[in-house]
């Protein structure tokens, strides 16, 4: 019997680590629920949180009385975490307790008492005795349990990077001041080099030969010289080292952007097709006309 309550407590206590770490956004932002201000300190404590409702999951399962003792102690926290929370009128606030859906409430209250009081009385449990052959299959649960919370964590730790790459897709040229010249100067000479045909802007993109984005990025740059109404130069840094030190280009991959009497409308260093578009998505609503 307390072998049975142990691996079930464990597993409760293993879920709701595993919940968390399924939905680390919204878990983090649920403490807030309680009390914790945004900080850099709240992943840290989310992160902790997880890595000690593991360990007490794994400890309980596998028959030790003082882990039992102390996740009845941490259970009856977060009842009273919990209580402090319905009293400051946070109720049906995000808890994350067991995923992203779990509310501050009542019901969450006495749920935590509940297993407080269920793990304080596993030690008192009158205890079976367990064979070579129950320890092996108590070892395959939790080593299976250990393989679950791994798949979990590297999905989510997966997610959360495919996240970080979306945003920083999104993210435009770095356009700083002090870096080439200033918006708004001339460049006239430049813009004359990039034989312009007709078109409405210049682009005159820098590159040198050691860079390894430059030379992944070169087809894409290819592909906006197809562009019609964009004239496009290359500078290469030693060929081009007089105009790279006269018009003070940072470092490559960088772009410029220049309107048909060419007058610098946006700069910017980029590392990837969907920033070099955004120097020229920039130029063509700085050289738009000011509407009265």
């Amino acid at each position: 019997m307390e072998i049975v309550l142990r691996v079930i407590l464990g597993v409760v206590l293993a879920g709701a680590a595993l919940a968390k770490l399924a939905s680390p956004r919204a878990s983090i932002a649920a403490l807030a629920s309680f009390g914790f201000a945004d900080s850099p300190l709240r992943p840290t404590a989310w992160a902790a949180l997880i890595a000690v409702e593991l360990a007490l999951a794994v400890a309980v399962a596998l028959g030790s009385d003082a882990a039992a003792y102390a996740a009845a102690v941490l259970m009856a926290m977060f009842a009273a975490l919990t209580v402090a929370a319905l009293l400051r009128g946070r109720a049906g606030a995000p808890c994350a307790c067991f995923g992203p859906r779990s509310t501050v409430s009542r019901l969450g209250a006495l749920r935590n008492l509940a297993l407080a009081a269920a793990f304080a009385a596993v030690p008192s449990v009158d205890s079976i005795s367990i064979g070579t052959q129950g320890w092996m299959w108590i070892g395959i649960g939790v080593a299976l349990a250990a393989c679950v919370a791994l798949a979990v964590a590297v999905l989510a730790l997966a997610r959360e990077v495919g996240m970080l790459r979306l945003q920083l897709g999104t993210q435009g040229a770095l356009e700083i001041t002090g870096e080439g010249p200033e918006i708004g100067s001339s460049a006239w000479d430049l813009s004359e080099r990039l034989g312009r045909n007709g078109a409405d802007l210049g682009l005159a993109v820098f590159t040198s030969e050691g860079c390894g984005i430059c030379q992944t990025l070169a087809p894409a740059i290819d592909n906006v010289a197809r562009d019609p109404r964009v004239a496009v130069g290359v500078f290469d840094e030693v060929a081009e080292a007089e105009l790279w030190r006269r018009l003070a280009i940072p470092g490559s991959p960088f772009a410029l952007a220049l309107d048909r009497e060419g007058k610098v409308l946006a700069k910017g260093t980029f590392n990837n097709l969907a920033q070099l578009e955004s120097v020229l998505a920039t130029a063509e609503r700085r050289g738009q006309p000011v509407r009265a």
